[in-house]
């Protein structure tokens, strides 16, 4: 079984503020016993040869990833699209003839965080947008007081959608607390077949309250800063 991550986020991100690099993390998943790891930055799609040399020597696989915003007609949630066919991020978010540019055979598609507050949840888009969805994401913002995965939960289990868990990482203090265990060989074409059949796990622990209420606040702020970086673009 493979230890896998499949949405993380480090300082390379241009529309986010996170306090670590790329190779931070990789150091980071290293030292916890991971075997893969993908970087899905904000409608940017980021790969550097040197950085999967890198992992590739600390024995990681570095999968490529992208976290894509849909736009308002499709209610602006987030989907984490693992090994996208590259198309640049359309003016307005992603339509649904983009999501057929970005799928590929080998490409695997995750509804991120769905039932999280903010805009940028699935929501009740999720249920419409199944078709589309590989697997459904479990993440790392839950305990037994505040659990917004619960939805997400049900989701799978009614409509057969597979569970991965991830870190969505913006700190690296709570990477390593949510994963996906992956029954496939270690290479791309392997664990998104494993995903897609199934044959995946989550792991997880909770973490406290007071985390939980300074990471959405943290989320808040960024999503502010964000709104008006677009704005002057």
């Amino acid at each position: 079984m493979l230890k896998v991550d499949f949405h993380t986020h480090t300082a390379e991100d241009r529309r986010d503020f996170v306090p670590f690099t790329a190779r931070d993390l990789i150091d980071r998943a290293a030292e916890e016993g991971f075997d893969a790891l993908a970087f899905a930055f904000h409608d940017q799609f980021f790969t550097r040869p040197a950085l999967d040399a890198y992992a590739e020597r600390k024995g990681i696989l570095l999968l490529p990833g992208i976290e894509i915003t849909l736009s308002r007609a499709l209610g602006g949630g987030h989907i984490v699209v693992i090994n996208p066919r590259f198309a640049p991020r359309p003016k307005g978010g992603y339509a649904l003839a983009d999501l057929r540019d970005l799928r590929s055979e080998d490409s695997l598609f995750i509804a991120a965080h769905p039932h999280f507050p903010g805009s940028h949840s699935l929501g009740p888009t999720l249920v419409p947008l199944l078709p589309w969805i590989d697997a459904i994401e479990f993440t790392t913002l839950h305990n037994s007081v505040v659990d917004f995965n619960r939805r997400a939960v049900r989701t799978a289990r009614l409509f057969g959608k597979p569970l991965v868990g991830d870190s969505d990482c913006h700190r690296l203090a709570l990477f390593g607390k949510t994963y996906t265990l992956v029954d496939a060989e270690k290479s791309l074409p392997s664990i998104v077949r494993a995903v897609r059949a199934g044959r995946c796990e989550v792991r997880t622990e909770p973490i406290p309250l007071t985390t939980i209420a300074l990471l959405l606040a943290h989320a808040i702020t960024v999503e502010k800063a964000r709104r008006v970086i677009d704005n002057r673009w």
